[in-house]
């Protein structure tokens, strides 16, 4: 059996627009588990990932509001809530999609610890961005009001922003092994893992987001996963993007990646991340990643959709 780790995004439970009732990530999610399902069908153990950022800045807004009645609670708290709810919604959902199609592998989420560097540059210049979309003026406002930092997005509009350390080391991989060796189908790293730092063995949590994408390939290099894949809005990657002379990308290698990063041709906090954990993987286990969408995921591992990173 081909193990699979697959990161999704956390746009892809909250989608563009979507006020991110239960509701509708319950939709979101179902749309997911289908897919996940149908791969588990054909011969798969998948291992899960997925992005939180929509989700904590929900919460972060939520904290903000409630301050006068409620004490707030810190960055590592937010990460760690979002872990057991969106872990909790996709195993119960993917357990009885399962169990539709009269399979009998077990699902677990583990909430997972992330150890960072406490002297990690990006606690020196925030990058992550988290939460809704703001225009320019109201995102002046909240810097000036509330003390966050504000960033445009891809021109999207502006976000909040946050540091986002390296991950260096899943706290609880033993566990994780132990239960992907039995053949269970997990959820863990949930939002890039719950940040904490090793303090003379001590852990301590830290007020940070980690990229979901660089733990993800984590992940994926300590499973020995056979296929990275790490979903997105779009099937393929592309050069050029939004320009006359766009290109999608069918194949990457190490080199054409190198040289892609190193011109500028994927936005930081979209594509850049996504690419460079691909890149990770492959150079550190000679394997292949795919960067496509949920519709072309069992498509992409059959090779016949989706931007295929190889040695």
């Amino acid at each position: 059996m081909k193990r699979v780790v697959i990161a999704i995004g956390g746009n892809a439970i909250i989608r563009n627009g979507q006020k991110g009732t239960t509701e509708e990530q319950l939709s979101n999610i179902q749309t997911c588990c289908t897919q996940i399902a149908d791969l588990a069908q054909s011969g798969y153990q998948v291992i899960l990932t997925h992005g939180n950022g929509p989700q904590v800045g929900n919460i972060v807004i939520q904290n903000d509001m409630a301050k006068p009645v409620i004490p707030e609670s810190p960055l590592d708290i937010c990460d760690a809530a979002t872990q057991g709810s969106l872990g909790y919604l996709l195993a119960r959902t993917l357990s009885n999609a399962l169990k539709e199609r009269n399979l009998t592998t077990k699902v677990a989420t583990i909430l997972t610890q992330v150890i960072v560097d406490p002297d990690d540059p990006a606690f020196s210049h925030p990058s992550k961005f988290i939460g809704p979309f703001f225009t320019k003026e109201e995102a002046l406002e909240i810097e000036k009001t509330q003390g966050f930092l504000m960033k445009e997005d891809s021109d999207r509009g502006y976000r909040r922003v946050v540091p986002s350390p390296y991950p260096q080391k899943l706290v609880e991989l033993e566990a994780i092994q132990d239960l992907a060796s039995l053949g269970y189908t997990l959820i863990i790293a949930g939002g890039g893992g719950i940040p904490v730092i090793n303090e003379t063995g001590r852990l301590t949590g830290i007020e940070a987001v980690i990229d979901k994408d660089f733990t993800s390939s984590l992940v994926a290099e300590n499973l020995k996963a056979d296929a990275f894949v790490i979903l997105t809005e779009v099937s393929k990657a592309a050069i050029h993007y939004n320009q006359p002379n766009m290109q999608w990308l069918d194949q990457m290698n190490v080199d054409d990646c190198k040289r892609y990063l190193a011109q500028g041709e994927f936005p930081d906090g979209s594509m850049k991340p996504k690419v460079q954990a691909a890149l990770n993987f492959v150079e550190h286990t000679k394997k292949e990643a795919v960067i496509t969408s949920l519709s072309c995921l069992i498509p992409a591992l059959q090779g016949t959709d989706g931007t295929h990173i190889h040695p």
